[in-house]
């Protein structure tokens, strides 16, 4: 287990951003310290912004261009590896047409957009938005790498501490904890000879770590007169076998990931980790990327594991759909009809669903990938069955999709 990143939240359009944001790279630094000293190593740490729109004067491209470059040098001055500046959202429309310019001007910006929440719903105009995006910005390099420092979302709150989703929302600074746990979970499912075993041992596990987490964290919180606003176990994987949550999963019965048994795994999972107790923030789901897993990205090769099963998946846990490679030749179309499931899903459900795509340029389905990049294991393009929408929901409206009332007829 490690702390992928310690993720700090701040408002660079308050008074005395500057020095605001001195005090926080101060608490970021000793932070580490203080977690590697009890002996978790920290990944990461990491800058997490309010809106972009909110602080730009100008909403002009090369306003936006001039803003992520600053913002961009100011992170990496202070010793934060990366920088999220935040979504584009329907109450500042323009702020869509931003995202690629900034992409594309910058290395470590890492920036998402909204396509549902719950008081618009379903935004189409912005589904379509985000899968012009992702297509235009799979050119922009020609491996298509761009596409990690985006993301749609859908019902994703501030201070979720993994990126590209981190975003804040008020003006005291925050900082809250994103956790590596799925060579924990695998090494107590390899161990374990029943089903309640497993989820005895691995919530007595992440509650006895939480707690020690939270204990530095408040105290951190208390002397820097920062605001913690909680841990994010979602038991993310490292792309090797030792840490792989694929793997944790085939532990409890599916041979591969992705043929039937697979989805009673994945809930039994996700309803693990509901029971633990600790302070939360962020999605505290199962989390299913598929380039950043060794399992997975085997699975997806071999043609086990389609895009459908991973979304079915979030449907009773998970994040969303995360480093899905895809054919360079996908269509913003296409990517828009993909879009609008996650988005329904996670309406319906009411929960905080992702989509971070990738289109690989040149590649078609079944093609080998690889990337000279640490936190990717490498896989093969997966194949994206969809067509470009046709009648009403290829429209520009907005609907509410309601959660569903499971409660029994008559009470």
């Amino acid at each position: 287990m490690k702390i992928r990143s310690i993720t700090s939240f701040y408002h660079p359009g308050v008074p005395n951003a500057d020095q605001t944001l001195d005090q926080v790279a101060s608490f970021s630094g000793v932070a580490q310290r203080r977690y590697q000293d009890a002996g978790y190593e920290v990944q990461t740490t990491r800058l997490a912004t309010t809106p972009f729109h909110r602080t730009l004067k100008i909403l002009t491209a090369d306003a936006a261009v001039e803003y992520a470059r600053k913002m961009q040098a100011q992170a990496q001055t202070h010793g934060f590896g990366y920088l999220s500046l935040g979504p584009a959202q329907a109450s500042s429309p323009e702020s869509y047409d931003l995202i690629l310019p900034m992409l594309a001007a910058t290395n470590s910006v890492f920036l998402t957009a909204e396509i549902a929440n719950q008081v618009e719903g379903v935004m189409l105009k912005y589904v379509k938005a985000c899968g012009k995006i992702i297509s235009e910005a799979a050119a922009i390099t020609a491996d298509g790498f761009t596409n990690l420092r985006f993301s749609a979302l859908a019902n994703v709150a501030p201070y979720t501490p993994f990126f590209p989703a981190a975003y804040a929302s008020e003006d005291q600074p925050a900082f809250a904890l994103a956790i590596e746990a799925a060579d924990l979970a695998l090494g107590i499912f390899q161990s374990s000879r029943s089903l309640e075993s497993a989820r005895t041992r691995l919530v007595q596990s992440l509650e006895s770590q939480a707690a020690a987490l939270t204990v530095i964290g408040e105290d951190l919180a208390h002397s820097f007169k920062i605001k913690f606003k909680g841990i994010d176990i979602s038991l993310a994987p490292f792309p090797q076998v030792w840490c792989s949550l694929g793997a944790a999963l085939e532990k409890l019965g599916p041979p591969k990931l992705g043929l039937s048994g697979s989805l009673a795994a994945a809930a039994f999972l996700a309803d693990t980790l509901d029971r633990g107790q600790w302070k939360r923030t962020g999605f505290n789901g199962m989390m299913l990327p598929v380039l950043e897993d060794s399992t997975l990205a085997d699975r997806a090769a071999g043609g086990t594991l389609t895009l459908k099963d991973l979304l079915l998946y979030s449907s009773v846990c998970g994040t969303g759909l995360d480093t899905v490679p895809l054919p360079g030749d996908a269509s913003a179309e296409q990517l828009a009809a993909v879009l609008v499931d996650v988005a329904a899903l996670s309406m319906r459900l009411h929960k905080p669903l992702t989509a971070r795509l990738m289109p690989i340029p040149g590649m078609k389905a079944g093609d080998v990938i690889h990337f000279d990049f640490d936190y990717f294991a490498d896989g093969k393009v997966m194949d994206l069955p969809a067509l470009p929408l046709r009648g009403v929901l290829a429209g520009d409206e907005n609907f509410i999709l309601n959660p569903r009332d499971t409660r029994p007829a008559g009470r």
